[in-house]
């Protein structure tokens, strides 16, 4: 097989890329059309040092890279972000954004907080993913989680600086080694936690073993101190507690950062059901009290959103499931008429839409369907929209 030349794939074959991806990009600019779209705003810092800045465009078709911006010479402030966010605004079409997605970082905060008076119909929606995880990172400033995290630390970073100790641990944990914790991912405290419960018996095994007790280990104050902690129930109770509560939150983050399912509509639900099994995990409500004060204090300031609410009441495999919680929650209901009002000015088109919610709540048209009750843990809104044009007229 004759491989191409340079000079084949610097121009025709390079050129034949160009039109693929341009003809790729065409059909997401049909869906940010129809569906509106998010834009989605990702810092971080190359191994050479250089920031950078993606910037991605989300519909219902997918994710679109459109580019990515060198900050390394300049200082990012949120003057600069806002014009960087305006400037994405404007080449994809105001019209077409619901929102703006980005990081809790201050800069982004403040210049998010001027889109939305520049641009009336434009959310700023702060990532579910990043929100979590500093839920994970105030949880774990209290004790006792902070210092049975740092137990863990401690036990983790004894072990693998030492290869011959290393070794001896795999031996006895048939090769499996512990979570090594994260400098910025604050999830990994549980990670950590977790896989070092899931060695407890080995561990207890090895710190109590005669190989242990014969090596230069057991004879250092480090080596004592981490056998002290693994041999210390305290250590194992609090190992315990910290699961039990990190564990329903970890659920949370594997939905808003997986790519599964869009997550929106999913958030609120999600996070009650973590708090109501945070709550039967416990006899106790001094257990959990502080946890719900940092869980509620993020999620007021932060997720509390009307997109969020919005998405829940137009999620058909949750409202009919759960249409009396909803129906009661009159937050929800508030944040939905407020998407309404924001995405569709014409206030004709505002009574149409809720003219259609009152086919959709009281279960008519198609929603009363056998067919159509089976299909709502499949199916989404735009499905019923698009199969029901002629009975019911479709909101943008």
């Amino acid at each position: 097989m004759k491989p191409p030349t340079y000079h084949e794939i610097r121009g025709p074959y390079l050129n034949k890329e160009v039109e693929e991806t341009n003809k790729i990009v065409e059909e997401h600019k049909v869906a940010w059309n129809k569906y509106g779209c998010s834009i989605m705003m990702d810092k971080w810092t190359a191994r050479t040092g250089k920031m950078i800045i993606n910037v991605l465009v989300n519909s219902p078709k997918g994710s679109l890279f459109l580019e990515s911006i060198d900050a390394s010479d300049s200082s990012i402030d949120h003057i600069k972000m806002f014009t960087l966010f305006q400037n994405t605004i404007e080449k994809i079409g105001p019209s077409k954004v619901v929102q703006v997605v980005t990081d809790n970082a201050s800069e982004n905060v403040k210049a998010c907080g001027t889109v939305e008076g520049a641009y009336k119909n434009v959310y700023w929606t702060p990532r579910a993913a990043h929100c979590i995880n500093l839920i994970f990172a105030d949880i774990f400033k209290e004790k006792p989680f902070s210092t049975v995290f740092d137990q863990g630390v401690r036990v983790h970073s004894y072990i693998s600086q030492q290869p011959l100790l290393l070794n001896m641990m795999r031996r006895f944990t048939r090769q499996k080694n512990l979570v090594k914790p994260g400098k910025t991912r604050f999830a990994t405290a549980f990670l950590t936690l977790h896989s070092i419960h899931l060695q407890k018996a080995n561990l207890r095994k090895l710190f109590t073993s005669e190989e242990w007790s014969k090596s230069k280990f057991a004879k250092e104050h480090a080596g004592k101190d981490v056998a002290r902690i693994i041999l210390s129930y305290s250590f194992w109770n609090n190992v315990l507690y910290a699961l039990k509560i990190g564990g329903l939150l970890v659920k949370v983050l594997r939905l808003v950062d997986g790519e599964q399912k869009p997550p929106m509509g999913y958030l609120h639900e999600a996070m009650n059901r973590a708090k109501e099994a945070i709550q039967a995990s416990f006899t106790d409500e001094q257990k959990y009290a502080k946890v719900f004060q940092i869980i509620d204090a993020r999620w007021s300031e932060q997720l509390h959103r009307p997109l969020h609410a919005a998405g829940l009441i137009l999620n058909l495999s949750l409202f009919y499931d759960q249409h009396e919680n909803i129906s009661l929650a009159r937050e929800m209901w508030t944040g939905f008429h407020e998407v309404v009002i924001k995405l569709t000015p014409d206030e004709d088109l505002q009574e149409n839409i809720v003219d259609q919610l009152a086919i959709y709540k009281a279960v008519e048209g198609l929603f009363k369907l056998r067919l159509g009750i089976k299909q709502r843990k499949t199916k989404s809104l735009d499905s019923y929209k698009e199969e029901e044009s002629t009975n019911l007229e479709a909101p943008p």
